[in-house]
């Protein structure tokens, strides 16, 4: 699985059809070729967002214009996934296209602030492999591949960066508190700086700069925002006085609805300002727009009718919102059941920019002839998490899971809740999906042993009852 070579578009989707037990596609879709040039990518990565936060999938406590309207503009998925139900994996997985579980930083489950781990030097990721196609590359936002001393984004592909290192900080003071020592953390490339505000706001107003500079270059660009919202510290953009005082970044017992609520609002504000500046820069009919989050919601998300939350297997753990934007080439207000998952996003880039680079083999797959109007296709996926022994699998409806020992199978189509165990009357196919995910596991690396301290901290407010 380690081998490279050479990504050729029509090669890889017949060997994705293969993968997905489908007949091979030998050319690319035919919307394809009406399109100007390679497509530019706007990626959005909302932290901690739950399933139904939006109001294009029934939340209607919370305004949220910009983002329901990019789902009248595109296609919007119920069936999407994160990588894990925690941060840190799922960017590895979203940047390598594979696995987390295939790299040490991937296993630990999520980073730490004092880590060893990091991205390897030199390896594939998505900004690396787009930049050797021609493309202009930037991160704006949370980077959480490895520590402050640890090689950031600019070793790893990304031509710009300004952001955080970490995987949260105070709204406004742009800090972390380990061990009542406040720490800095905001960047502009290397240089650590300062810089006043409301940090949802800020990395709206940046990325919306940066999209005006890549604009006027003739390469086509990626644009990766990854947002801290909604993640805590509980901060609303009203907040400021409160924020005056140090706290405890890691604080997993404050907030409100109302401030998530706020917090929800403020990011929904910063994406339509990013995607008017698209527009103002016209580069809005060639770029391809995607919204999604790193794993499920935190405690005050909504994601009825799925059960359970961040750091948990269970479906609303790990599914997200997931909108595509692509004018012309998707259809407008469309919904798709594909089941789909970060590291998807890697391989369905390339694809889409036509580009000849040098690429492993991914695990991921490639959407784009679903997003153009394609049949939809059954695939497996599997997920582990080591808080309470948490492992999973999805092939079609149906799904397998298991917690702290307990063995569950459910049909997720007839029963998203995860209610009725059919363990029983469906013997043979949960034995058989659950060897499945133990052979898929044996091609994984082996937990971190001090992954179990700081995944039980997270999953320990809502795993307990299984």
């Amino acid at each position: 699985m380690t081998d490279s070579s050479r990504f050729d578009r029509r090669r890889f989707l017949a060997a994705s059809a293969v993968a997905a037990g489908l007949p091979a596609v030998a050319n690319a879709p035919a919307a394809l070729a009406k399109h100007d040039g390679p497509p530019n990518f706007l990626f959005i990565m909302a932290d901690d967002l739950g399933w139904a936060d939006l109001g294009c999938y029934g939340r209607d406590d919370v305004a949220t214009p910009h983002l329901n309207k990019l789902a009248r503009q595109g296609m919007r998925f119920t069936d999407a996934y994160a990588n894990s139900s925690v941060c840190s994996p799922t960017r590895v997985g979203l940047i390598t296209g594979r696995y987390q579980y295939r790299l040490p930083i991937g296993a630990e489950e999520p980073l730490g602030i004092n880590s060893e781990h990091e991205l390897p030097a030199g390896g594939p990721t998505m900004p690396g492999l787009l930049g050797k196609a021609g493309y202009q590359t930037s991160l704006v936002g949370k980077w959480h591949l490895g520590g402050i001393d640890k090689s950031g984004p600019l070793d790893h592909g990304y031509q710009h960066f300004w952001g955080i290192k970490t995987g949260g900080v105070d709204y406004f003071r742009h800090s972390f508190i380990i061990n009542g020592e406040e720490t800095p953390d905001l960047w502009d490339g290397d240089a650590q700086i300062e810089e006043i505000g409301y940090l949802t706001d800020l990395l709206g107003a940046h990325a919306s700069e940066e999209i005006t500079r890549m604009s006027a270059q003739d390469a086509p660009f990626l644009l990766s925002l990854h947002f801290t919202a909604p993640h805590w510290p509980w901060e609303t953009a009203e907040d400021i006085e409160a924020a005056k005082q140090i706290r405890e970044s890691l604080d997993f017992e404050g907030g409100s609805m109302a401030t998530y609520r706020g917090m929800v609002e403020s990011l929904d504000a910063a994406v339509g300002r990013v995607l008017a500046a698209l527009k103002k820069a016209g580069k809005d009919k060639n770029t391809i727009v995607v919204f999604t989050s790193d794993n499920g919601g935190e405690r005050f998300s909504k994601t009825w009718p799925l059960n359970g939350m961040k750091g948990e297997l269970l479906e609303g753990g790990v599914r997200t919102p997931l909108i595509v934007r692509w004018p012309g080439k998707i259809k407008k207000a469309s919904q798709t059941a594909q089941t789909a998952i970060s590291m998807d996003w890697l391989p369905t880039m390339l694809a889409a920019a036509g580009a000849d680079v040098e690429a492993p083999q991914f695990d991921g797959v490639d959407l784009l002839p679903v997003l153009t109007g394609g049949e939809t296709f059954e695939r497996k996926l599997f997920w582990r998490y080591q808080a309470h022994d948490q492992q999973a699998m999805r092939q079609g409806p149906w799904k397998y899971l298991s917690i702290g020992g307990h063995d569950y199978l459910f049909n997720i189509k007839e029963d998203p809740m995860e209610r009725a165990n059919k363990k029983t009357i469906e013997a043979e196919r949960f034995a058989r999906m659950k060897d499945e995910w133990a052979a898929w596991n044996e091609t994984m690396l082996p937990y971190p042993e001090d992954n179990r301290s700081w995944s039980n901290k997270l999953g320990g407010f809502y795993a307990d009852r299984y």
